[in-house]
């Protein structure tokens, strides 16, 4: 427990070191120092009895993610998939370079790497968990921020393949979260078309 709690006090102080600010009840925090705080007691929540290597992947998920902005990418879907793919690698990369340097043996390392990079979602149980509580953090604390920049259509869209992702635990803490009603409407309608799907 002494190396986990070593590497989660290294992810925090990078972490903290995020330029971003989000603010949450009045109070100011670095972005992906909050987020990742609430991811990893999601994933708590979700798994009581998650594994150290699931604990560790919960709080450096997004690891320095302001280091490589969007911005440095051109517009549209594709692009921002790319993105995401090569954060999702920098992320794994960081991570692997502290784990190293707390003194983690390569098998965990690689574990964690694993659940950073949601390697085999839907199969794998703890990837799993990471992608319900990504999900979470997302719609209890940045969602009411963002639906209204964007058109109806799109949103609903984005909400669709959001919750495709999760499974039915991770709906259930999702529908028993706190939204505004035109929040709730959009989240309602994305439902509506993922039954209709099936």
């Amino acid at each position: 427990m002494d190396k986990l709690q070593a590497a989660i006090e290294q992810f925090d102080n990078y972490n903290k070191t995020d330029p971003h600010i989000f603010t949450w009840d009045g109070i100011d925090y670095p972005q992906e120092y909050f987020l990742a705080l609430k991811l990893h007691e999601w994933v708590v929540k979700l798994s009581p009895i998650a594994s150290e290597e699931l604990l560790l992947a919960s709080r450096c998920q997004h690891i320095g993610r302001w280091e490589i902005p969007r911005d440095q990418y051109p517009d549209g879907r594709e692009a921002y998939l790319q993105w995401r793919k090569d954060l999702a690698k920098y992320h794994a990369a960081v991570a692997t370079d502290i784990l190293k340097y707390v003194g983690y043996e390569e098998e965990q390392i690689e574990r964690v790497t694993q659940i950073i990079l949601k390697q085999k979602i839907k199969v794998d149980a703890e990837v799993q968990v990471m992608e319900n509580a990504l999900c979470l953090v997302f719609l209890q604390f940045q969602y009411e921020d963002f639906y209204p920049k964007h058109e109806p259509e799109k949103l609903i869209n984005i909400l669709k393949r959001s919750l495709l992702k999760m499974d039915a635990h991770g709906h259930q803490f999702a529908l028993s979260l706190s939204y505004s009603a035109e929040g709730l409407h959009y989240i309602n309608e994305a439902l509506k078309l993922i039954n209709k799907a099936n």
